[in-house]
């Protein structure tokens, strides 16, 4: 199979070669050094979608902790436990397709406020579930707004961010998620005390005020549009243009790049979203003897490691290629995470947990860059867009059940050595991806 846009997008930044030529001319070289900077500049758009995402961050972050033991607390076995997680990210995934079309067809911002507001309503549920049936009926449908709202927001980074700061854009976005989700886990074990529900109530909150900002913000910065190139852009992103053309699946999927950033999404899913959150908590208090406190500081660690790499990888993977930062993620990710096999100490189990997050704050920005690429800001992608983030939520379902099960039957090493057999054979298997971000040149990395 071949693939298809093996010429890289248009860039508005000047060409090395051009950059080269004026080399000799001081002023045209700082003019070029300029234009290339604000090439990279995001729109102010991109931080209205970073601020919600902290705020969504942070009371995901609370909850997170929580959520497995007050499952657990049904007395259903650690199995029934993980299902509960599990059962978000099924629904996300059922739903997917759904959103991509519905991406495609009522523009981003209507249906990224619609997904915040439906999560919201899911979670206070949640806070008031009085069987373990209940608590899974109203978290699986949560990933109904879930991925309306991570669908449509990737579609705007993608038409919002300037071709050479794609990789920027996702880091930074990711970066809110982060730093949300290392304030989250302490603020939810420090809430133990008062109770499993009152998190759930505080992230309901939490969702609400991001819808809000939302609307407020980026209905405002839409409105006024802009005489730049960028601008008219954003107002049509804004708007979801009806005249863009739509990329298919099958059209997508041609490509070798998109091939291969889909199954690494997948072990993500499996490792960074799915086992992470179900499985590190549980391992922590059956297996360490840790408290609460202690099992919402080791998903603080993991977090502390995502942010420090994804903080400083946009840049690189914009100017060095997408591919080795995916590659080298992957392995680290994989690896590390076989490591907490072997781990007996909390103190060891905190240092593997931040070289994991290290390793999946490598991958993710240049992985989420890639499937830009791959769309291109001219065209609609929500279809596209719904299946990747279907191949997160896969390995996010796969991951915790199969974990869980594997724990139940045998015990946490196993499940752990899986996980991060899956990191490496993934890593191995973007060999037979493209590159979608050549290496730029020397000058146009001095900028």
């Amino acid at each position: 199979m071949t693939d298809k846009d093996d010429v890289p997008e248009h860039s508005d930044a000047p060409s090395t070669e051009a950059l080269n030529g004026e080399a000799a001319n001081p002023d045209a070289l700082a003019a070029a050094k300029a234009a290339t900077a604000e090439s990279r500049r995001l729109p102010k758009e991109i931080y209205v979608l970073v601020a919600a995402a902290f705020i969504v961050a942070l009371g995901y972050g609370i909850i997170a902790p929580v959520l497995p033991q007050f499952a657990a607390s049904f007395n259903f076995g650690v199995t029934a436990a993980t299902i509960v997680v599990s059962s978000f990210a099924f629904f996300r995934f059922v739903f997917s397709p759904t959103s991509g079309r519905l991406v495609d067809s009522f523009g981003e911002r209507r249906i990224y406020i619609s997904g915040l507001l439906i999560v919201a309503a899911s979670t206070a549920a949640v806070a008031f579930a009085q069987n373990y049936w209940q608590l899974l009926v109203f978290r699986g449908l949560g990933g109904i707004g879930s991925t309306m709202f991570s669908v449509s927001a990737m579609a705007l980074i993608i038409r919002l961010a300037p071709i050479d700061a794609r990789a920027k854009a996702s880091s930074t976005y990711a970066t809110a998620f982060l730093v949300g989700n290392i304030a989250g886990p302490v603020l939810g074990g420090a809430m133990a005390g008062w109770g499993m529900r009152i998190p759930f109530i505080i992230y309901a909150v939490g969702l609400l005020i991001a819808a809000i900002v939302v609307r407020i913000f980026l209905a405002s910065t839409a409105e006024a549009g802009s005489s730049t190139k960028l601008g008219r852009a954003r107002l049509e992103a804004a708007k979801g243009d009806p005249q863009q053309e739509v990329m298919t699946f099958r059209q997508a999927w041609s490509d070798s790049a998109y091939r291969s950033a889909l199954l690494s999404a997948f072990v993500q899913g499996w490792s960074a979203m799915g086992i992470r959150v179900a499985i590190y908590p549980l391992f922590a208090i059956q297996a360490l003897k840790a408290d609460t406190a202690v099992a919402g500081l080791a998903l603080t660690m993991f977090a502390i490691g995502n942010a420090s790499a994804v903080t400083v990888v946009g840049r690189f993977a914009d100017t060095y290629g997408r591919k080795p930062f995916i590659q080298w993620g992957l392995l680290v990710l994989g690896l590390t995470t076989a490591a907490l096999a072997f781990t007996d100490a909390i103190w060891l189990f905190f240092v593997f947990s931040i070289v994991a997050g290290v390793g999946s704050g490598l991958a993710n920005p240049a992985q989420q860059a890639t499937v830009a690429d791959v769309i291109g800001r001219d065209r609609k992608g929500g279809r596209v867009l719904s299946r990747y983030q279907m191949a997160l939520d896969g390995g996010a379902i796969v991951g915790p059940i199969i974990a869980g099960a594997i724990v139940d039957r045998f015990d946490y090493s196993w499940a752990f050595l899986l996980t991060g057999l899956l990191g490496v054979l993934a890593a191995a298997f973007w060999f037979t991806g493209r590159e979608t971000k050549p290496r730029t040149g020397r000058e146009s990395r001095e900028v």
